[in-house]
């Protein structure tokens, strides 16, 4: 079975997305210009990355049906799997999904260092850098650009710092 391969803008839309509580693509936080988003929400929705759903907020309206109303975008579990994220979603049954054949999801290995950074960094307690280098084994350097890299801006997370007494400075994922 083939990866799924995402272009950058599909990437940054689909991580965002994931990092939200409520799996909402929008707002959109890529720096797109004109009809931009429009073709990256267009191809995510194809591959079944992201699903339609009813809009409860006027501000991330995706589009209008006459039949639903107010319809916005959100991540699909595929999408989670497909950026290696182990965290689903709320697994909700909601009457207004229609059930679709979705595309099988692509084999993802389990157990990445990227995960285990993530799952340390949404912990309440958040990571140290040196909490870090001791569980991926990397060194400091790869270590604060993976944070910076990989993660603010490939994949769009907001990563929060504080100087906590005792421990130094920790970095968490704020939602």
């Amino acid at each position: 079975m083939t990866q799924i391969q995402l272009s950058d803008a599909q990437a940054v839309i689909l991580a965002a997305a994931c990092a939200r509580a409520d799996g909402m693509v929008f707002p959109v936080t890529a720096n797109l210009k004109g009809g931009a988003v429009g073709n990256v929400c267009k191809s995510l929705l194809k591959r079944g990355l992201i699903e339609e759903v009813a809009a409860t907020d006027l501000n991330t309206v995706w589009r209008h049906d006459e039949a639903r109303g107010p319809i916005t975008l959100r991540a699909t579990p595929l999408a989670y799997s497909t950026l290696g994220i182990t965290d689903d979603p709320e697994e909700e049954t909601n009457s207004q999904h229609e059930t679709e054949a979705a595309p099988e999801p692509a084999r993802r290995r389990s157990g990445t260092k990227q995960e285990a950074v993530i799952a340390m960094l949404r912990a309440e307690s958040g990571a140290t850098i040196d909490e870090i280098m001791a569980a991926t084994n990397w060194a400091g350097h790869t270590t604060r650009g993976f944070l910076s890299g990989a993660l603010k801006r490939k994949l769009g997370l907001t990563i929060t710092s504080e100087k906590v007494d005792g421990r130094g400075r920790v970095y968490a994922i704020s939602d």
